[in-house]
């Protein structure tokens, strides 16, 4: 893409997107060249998730045989497939035979067998060898993440001879920060920043210049425990070694930082119940296939809350009063719950609650929900007291189910998820059912409970 636009999401974008409507309308090719060729891929990404289908196909058959590779990288992976099965073979090999072997893996691991031959065949050789070592990676593997593209040098060059290689060499990568240093048996021993290198004299080793701490990761590491070592360390890149030690490729930043974000917004996704995959160009069937499990199951859940309410039909119908103050404390211990629960899967997440301060979170959760259960208690009971017949004991029961319920709720926002993390399961996509639960239960047990044995 040449002369890529400053313009970022904003104001314009719905005025570009209208023209980008009306050439599309007008089957105006040159138009419309004219005001994607100016847009960064991660733009024209945006433009094509956005359109109607039948926009986007028209936009594909006009202009789809001048995308360029790192539009299907940027694309929303429900999206890509599509995009890329009205492509021409021709098109599809032009556009993605410049891209790094990363970007390759990324787009071919979310695509159907067919799919991902088609890509293959349109590499040269030596590119497609490269992509499928790092597929037979598994899933979601350092080995996936990683480029294949490094640059190297021997342990005795100097400066001078690693610049003039850099100079001469055409196969570099578009991305790297650091020259890896290695044994004459491709094993890594160390790394030089490129500022480092151009600011030392020409005859200055480079051994010399090599940074202190180095750290390498095998092929096979969780791409989730990659990213952890760049956010802790503040790590550039990381090279990726086989079991023998031997160098087989880099992780950069952009990389570790686009899976810190997809591991963010996927906890996201399943603490609300709409799939971990879920994405606003998912069809409607896709969509119902995403959320209605969870509907189901908050179905069923609902019913064990109205299964409590039921033992207690008697008191309610005495005092219909409880009736429109029981919603309050099921409400109040969801939220508390939810405030706790948020905050412990992502210090999960982020490697920050760990068995060694777990003690000490769950001691300050329960201190801040009774602290809370006391605050609100008071107010209910004012309240209570004020507009339901001035009754004391009113007042006295919905503020005691208030404290009970909130200590309950931030008590199981934090131990829920640690539990389900001990026993191997994903806190975020498990923890809110468990927890909205357990605060309607409490809340309505506890208050119409203490109803039944204070007032009647």
């Amino acid at each position: 893409m040449s002369n890529e636009s400053d313009t970022t999401r904003g104001g314009a974008e719905r005025g570009l997107i209208d023209q980008i409507r009306g050439a599309v309308e007008a089957s105006d090719a040159p138009q419309l060249t004219a005001l994607l060729e100016p847009l960064h891929p991660a733009d024209i990404a945006d433009v094509l998730e956005q359109i109607r289908p039948q926009e986007r196909n028209d936009l594909l058959a006009l202009w789809g045989g001048e995308i360029d590779g790192e539009v299907l990288s940027e694309l929303d992976e429900s999206l890509r497939e599509e995009v890329i099965g009205q492509l021409e073979p021709e098109v599809l090999a032009g556009a993605v035979r410049d891209l790094d072997t990363d970007d390759v893996v990324d787009i071919l691991e979310d695509l159907e067998e067919p799919a991902q031959e088609l890509i293959l065949d349109a590499l040269e050789a030596d590119d497609r060898a490269a992509v499928e070592q790092s597929m037979a990676y598994p899933e979601y593997s350092a080995g996936r993440l990683m480029q294949r593209e490094v640059v190297t040098a021997p342990l005795h060059w100097t400066v001078g001879e690693a610049i003039d290689f850099l100079r001469e060499d055409d196969g570099l990568p578009d991305q790297f920060y650091h020259v890896i240093l290695v044994d004459p048996r491709m094993r890594p021993q160390g790394y030089v920043t490129l500022g480092r290198m151009l600011s030392a004299r020409r005859s200055a080793r480079l051994t010399d210049l090599a940074e202190d701490s180095f750290r390498t990761v095998e092929g096979e590491m969780p791409e989730a425990d990659v990213a952890y070592l760049f956010k802790q360390y503040h790590l550039i890149s990381l090279p990726v070694v086989d079991a023998g030690g031997r160098l087989v490729g880099a992780i950069t930043i952009d990389d570790a930082l686009n899976v810190l974000d997809e591991e963010h917004e996927e906890d996201m996704l399943r603490m609300a119940g709409v799939g971990e995959e879920s994405s606003i160009s998912d069809g409607v069937g896709e969509t119902l296939k995403q959320r209605l499990p969870w509907l189901g199951i908050n179905l069923l859940t609902a019913n064990v809350s109205a299964l409590v309410i039921s033992l207690f039909d008697g008191t309610i119908a005495a005092i219909v009063a409880l009736a429109a103050l029981m919603p309050i404390v099921a409400s109040m211990g969801g939220i508390a719950g939810t405030q706790s629960l948020t905050v412990a899967v992502r210090a999960l997440a982020t490697r920050d609650l760990t068995s060694s301060n777990a003690g000490r979170v769950v001691w300050r959760e329960l201190r801040v929900g009774v602290i809370s259960g006391l605050v609100f208690a008071v107010c209910m009971g004012v309240m209570a007291w004020a507009f339901y017949g001035r009754d004391i004991w009113l007042g006295v029961v919905i503020g005691s189910a208030m404290i009970i319920n909130l200590a309950v709720a931030a008590l199981a926002g934090v131990v829920v998820p640690l539990v389900l993390n001990r026993m191997k399961l994903d806190p975020a996509l498990a923890s809110g059912t468990f927890v909205m639960t357990l605060t309607d239960v409490i809340g309505f047990f506890t208050f119409l409970g203490l109803a039944t044995v204070v007032l009647l």
